[in-house]
């Protein structure tokens, strides 16, 4: 999966909006009456803007879960962010340069959104106590201090979770290739002997047919000596279920064992969309957890469905229990891993986050995936590998022990006092004392924000779609964000019919994660969001369709393989730059609609895999 790159702009509820009003500000000073020059006016306006410029990209584009209810006018919370895209968006840094055109961008949308009224004028002397936001806290209580290298430490056993969650259906559902019709009659014959009495020949007679067998009375054929079928005898469906050849797929799948092959080899593809509608619901759902209780209770009552659903998929007989299970572990998709990664996310300083963010994913979601096909082959019985990977998802249950809630929902929840303590608590354990008088300042800095929160207009998603030149880059951005979901887990679906063995081939595909993180991290800043972007998906397109045309087998697996590395890339870019040309006021909704509708494209990806191996096979 879910690539890094840097963070993109982030502002909190609060800054949100005032960054909204930069062109009001500015044209306001002009004319002032208050006794001041136009230049002095302008250097203090000026000032403002290059602070503007220096606040740390996590505050500068709406926190994922911002407790803000007007957001949720056609149905998307601002919690839907939380999900493995929108973290993706998440993780990098933002250089200067990203932080001016980001500016541009809100200036130029200014024109087309109908932005609050200029502000009335106002002087020097009421702004001469500088704002202080919660980066601004953060030096004094410690930026990586040991506290924080403890919650990057924490961060482990939740990329373990939400890579389980993502990937354990691959191997529960594979089909192993080698399968036929069962013949009662005939089980005291080797495998090879039934074969070749009982099933017929496929269509262009390379092998046998898997779904159909000899409707003769075998008894007496092998009383007559017959040890081998006539293509002139009529055949039939199979009556008695299939026989499995575990040499590829050494154990029993759900699919095996209730026979979801031939007619219902359609079934583990209806599920893996099952899962992703579980998803989107689930984003929803645990976003409005987070505005409305917190970020701590979404992250343990996510992990805790997680668990719960997953242990009770290995107790399901039939397919739409098995489908129900799903859904619900998907609800706990994303949701179990992002609401703690944005915790740790905000309390470490900015020149850390380019680490905290990439480093977190770029090692421990890439050691889990890269786990997971092993414990599925020494486990070796699916129903002992789901609860293997549901069961450690419980030890959520004790997080509210170890990490502190979110300051900043805290804070946006009136909650001074407390976010006051768990910074004061930050900078014990790091050694750092911060003045009282700092935290007075904060506080008085949140106080005042909220209050001018509470005047600004209210903004819907809609608003992206009033304007012509904004209408066509919010569907550009859809567009090319399914593209890049569709790609990506087309990729994930498709490691098992590459040729070659399904556990290796999937270690070495999840493995690219950590060289697409590393190289991202290196380029991005010099080359660019927009043809980096592009670049990498074209090449991926390249590699996949080079992949369909070369032998099956080593070349097209690592064709296969070269096209992951390469969509890694584009997945990694694909929302961090949407969240940077779409308009400030709207971008945390902008960006959960486009994330919605990546999660549409994942669920068409099971069924795009599942007809090319139908056509593969003609």
């Amino acid at each position: 999966m879910p690539p890094q790159e840097k963070i993109p702009p982030q502002e909190n509820g609060r800054d949100e909006k005032r960054m909204s009003k930069e062109p009001a500000i500015k044209e306001s000073y002009p004319g002032s009456t208050h006794g001041h020059s136009e230049e002095d006016e302008t250097s203090q306006v000026t000032g403002e803007l290059m602070r503007y410029s220096e606040m740390t990209s996590l505050d500068r584009i709406p926190d994922i879960t911002a407790t803000n209810a007007r957001k949720t006018e056609i149905g998307i919370s601002s919690g839907v962010d939380s999900t493995w895209a929108t973290v993706k968006m998440k993780m990098s840094r933002q250089s200067s340069h990203t932080d001016t055109g980001l500016k541009e961008t809100d200036a130029k949308s200014g024109e087309k959104l109908s932005l609050p009224p200029a502000s009335p004028t106002r002087s020097p002397v009421q702004d001469e106590k500088p704002v202080m936001d919660f980066d601004d806290m953060l030096p004094h209580v410690g930026e990586f201090g040991l506290y924080q290298k403890i919650l990057f430490t924490a961060l482990a056993p939740f990329a373990f979770f939400v890579a389980f969650v993502y990937f354990t259906q691959i191997f529960i559902t594979v089909t192993p290739e080698g399968y036929w019709c069962n013949i009662p009659e005939l089980d005291n014959l080797t495998a090879e002997q039934r074969i070749s009495l009982a099933i017929p020949p496929n269509e262009d007679k390379s092998g046998y047919d898997k779904c159909r067998m000899y409707a003769v009375n075998f008894t007496e054929m092998r009383d007559k000596g017959i040890t081998e079928g006539d293509s002139s005898w009529p055949t039939v469906g199979c009556r008695y279920g299939w026989e499995f050849n575990y040499t590829d797929i050494p154990y029993s799948t759900i699919a095996s064992e209730l026979g979801w092959v031939c007619d219902k080899a359609a079934f583990p593809t209806i599920a893996q969309a099952v899962f992703f509608a579980g998803a989107i619901l689930g984003g929803l759902i645990f976003g409005w957890v987070a505005d409305r209780y917190g970020r701590i209770p979404a992250l343990v009552w996510t992990n805790i469905i997680g668990f719960v659903a997953g242990i009770a998929t290995s107790f399901v007989t039939t397919f739409w229990a098995f489908c129900l299970c799903r859904f619900l572990v998907g609800l706990a998709f994303d949701n179990c891993f992002t609401m703690m990664y944005i915790l740790v996310l905000e309390y470490v300083g900015p020149q850390w986050r380019t680490f905290v963010a990439n480093m977190s994913i770029a090692i421990y979601f890439t050691m889990a995936s890269c786990l997971l096909p092993w414990m599925a082959y020494y486990i070796a019985n699916w129903k002992l590998l789901c609860i293997a990977t549901s069961a450690p998802l419980i030890l959520a249950a004790i997080t509210p022990w170890i990490v502190p809630e979110s300051a900043r929902w805290l804070v946006s929840q009136g909650n001074l006092n407390k976010a006051v303590c768990i910074l004061k608590k930050f900078g014990k354990i790091n050694g750092v004392e911060a003045e009282p008088h700092i935290y007075t300042k904060f506080i008085d800095s949140c106080q005042k924000l909220q209050k001018e929160e509470e005047a600004d207009k209210v903004y819907s998603v809609l608003d992206l779609f009033k304007s012509p030149h904004l209408r066509n880059t919010t569907l550009l951005l859809i567009v090319i964000w399914m593209a890049i979901s569709l790609c990506f887990d087309g990729h994930v679906r498709n490691v098992g019919s590459l040729g070659l063995d399904l556990f290796v081939t999937f270690t070495v595909a999840s493995a690219t994660e950590l060289p697409a993180d590393t190289v991202l991290t290196m380029v991005l800043d010099k080359w660019g969001r927009r043809w980096l972007a592009c670049g990498s998906m074209v090449m991926s397109g390249i590699f996949s369709l080079l992949a369909t045309a070369v032998p099956t087998g080593a070349p097209s697996a690592a064709l296969a393989i070269m096209g992951r590395f390469s969509v890694n890339i584009s997945y990694n870019i694909g929302l961090q730059y949407a969240a940077e040309v779409l308009p400030t006021v709207v971008r945390a909704q902008g960006v959960a609609l486009i994330h919605i509708m990546g999660y549409v494209a994942s669920i068409l990806a099971p069924f795009v895999v599942y007809l090319w191996g139908g056509i593969k096979s003609l």
